[in-house]
């Protein structure tokens, strides 16, 4: 294929707490176009979490074969890492429970287990070793890997930019990490969490408990597009996107970890949720939810924040979906890094010819509303004159921003 690929196998590290010492493998697979460009370029580091029918050979091995496990083929301008879980039994299911057993009780909870160490052990190593734009790191999976990457990469918002999964063979991982149930008492909190791409089958019985995933995403205000339809457990994207062909239309790398995002909740375009609140299937059509909100840079000040905000349009994807003109949201501004509003502060803010002021909550957080969004793109424009008190890194105190 004219890529590079380099194969490691190493020794465990006792900061992972192993019981043992085991060895692991791994792959590194190069850019396409890597020898044509200088020592100081960077690229995205596509971070793939194999299946239960796959290790981490069989994984690499698919993507010689087009529509085999679309997922694991990462994009030719990217570097790739591709890890595994398979040579060593305790590892199973990246250290987490299925959609359809209960694997392990200790494997709930926020507790990481020693596999989720080795991979972000491993994410880093790769990071340091290779020109890897730190700011564009994803994580992909698909079943048990789908899984594995919402539990591992989903908490570590400092890490990763953005995670898509195809068909993840349970969502229990992810809210055990996550917290977000809020079982967890002393002030637990994890960094503002990567922007979510999932897309499962409803006649598929590894997609087991998605209703919990879209309630609780929701209920925190986090950032997922999902999208469902009946294609099965389908790894192949002709065969999924002949049900659903909205669920690549969100060009996942534009998400970056040093921009802010929007996080759109309780949006009237969304679709009703297949799987109710007792599991059961309620609708065998295909939907999503959040698929057609789109965002452009953003611009960030010490005491104002502007976003531009639209719909996608038809004109720039065919579907057999019908497009909104207009929708109604409420909007959470996340990952800022520049603009940091004080908990209980007054922001004002503008949309349009709409505007007003809201009240921060309790962890700085801004939402607006139940604004219109159009096909038109506008810019939210989000300023507070008040601003909260940052560490001062070099000294250990605070300073105004």
């Amino acid at each position: 294929m004219g890529r590079k690929i380099q194969w490691f196998h190493h020794k465990s590290l006792a900061a992972w707490g192993y019981k043992k010492t085991q060895t692991d493998t791994f792959a590194v697979l190069h850019p396409l176009d890597e020898e044509k460009y200088s020592s100081t370029k960077t690229y995205p580091l596509y971070v793939v979490f194999h299946s239960s029918g796959h290790d981490v050979f069989s994984a690499v091995a698919c993507i010689w074969q087009k529509g085999n496990h679309s997922i694991y083929h990462a994009p030719v301008g990217m570097y790739a890492l591709y890890l595994d879980c398979r040579q060593n039994e305790d590892d199973w299911w990246w250290g987490g429970n299925s959609a359809l057993e209960i694997l392990s009780e200790d494997r709930r909870g926020i507790k990481k287990q020693p596999v989720e160490m080795r991979c972000i052990a491993t994410v880093e190593w790769v990071a340091d070793h290779y020109p890897i734009d730190r700011n564009r790191i994803y994580a992909v999976g698909n079943s048990m890997g789908g899984s594995g990457a919402l539990g591992i990469a989903m908490c570590r918002g400092d890490l990763f930019a953005a995670v898509k999964v195809n068909v993840p063979a349970g969502v229990r991982h992810l809210v055990d990490r996550c917290d977000l149930e809020h079982t967890v008492l002393n002030g637990f909190s994890i960094p503002d969490p990567p922007v979510l791409v999932d897309y499962s089958a409803q006649n598929d019985p590894w997609s087991a408990g998605h209703q919990h995933l879209y309630r609780l995403m929701s209920e925190n205000r986090y950032a997922i597009l999902g999208y469902w339809g009946n294609f099965g457990h389908a790894n192949d994207d002709e065969v999924i996107e002949k049900e659903n062909d909205l669920v690549h239309s969100f060009d996942l790398f534009q998400v970056a970890l040093n921009q802010p995002y929007p996080a759109f909740t309780n949006a009237d375009t969304d679709d009703t949720v297949p799987w109710a609140d007792d599991g059961s299937i309620i609708s065998d059509a295909a939907g999503q939810v959040n698929a057609y909100f789109r965002w452009g840079k953003v611009e960030e000040g010490e005491k104002h924040i502007e976003i531009p905000l639209r719909l996608l349009s038809p004109d720039e994807r065919m579907s057999k979906f019908v497009f909104p003109q207009t929708a109604k949201t409420d909007i959470t501004l996340r990952r800022l890094q520049k603009c940091h509003f004080p908990p209980g502060g007054q922001v004002t803010w503008k949309f349009g010819n709409c505007g007003g002021s809201v009240t921060a909550d309790e962890r700085g957080l801004v939402t607006i509303p139940q604004i219109t969004v159009e096909r038109q793109e506008k810019r939210l424009i989000l300023h507070c004159e008040n601003m909260a008190k940052q560490p001062d890194k070099k000294e250990g105190k605070t300073k105004n921003v």
